[in-house]
């Protein structure tokens, strides 16, 4: 995987404002202590670059979870 090159600059769109929030991991351990940052806006892939990605990172093993308190904070 070393030749892999990845430019994510050019992935993100124009508008990076952003949701934050305190989570945990999606795969096991699934540990506290995670500070989430997600896009308002999401990003675009076609089907083969989904292929790709998954080559890489297979799976996402939590489902979304209630937020129990959490506070969700929104970027300007």
């Amino acid at each position: 995987m070393d030749d892999v090159k990845l430019d994510l600059a050019a992935m993100l769109p124009a508008d990076k404002t952003y949701y934050s929030f305190a989570g945990s991991l999606t795969t096991p351990p699934c540990s506290e202590g995670v500070n989430w940052m997600v896009l308002k806006n999401p990003v675009t892939l076609g089907a083969e670059q989904i292929k790709s990605f998954r080559r890489l990172f297979n799976a996402n093993a939590r489902p979304i979870q209630p937020l129990n308190g959490r506070v969700i904070q929104e970027s300007k």
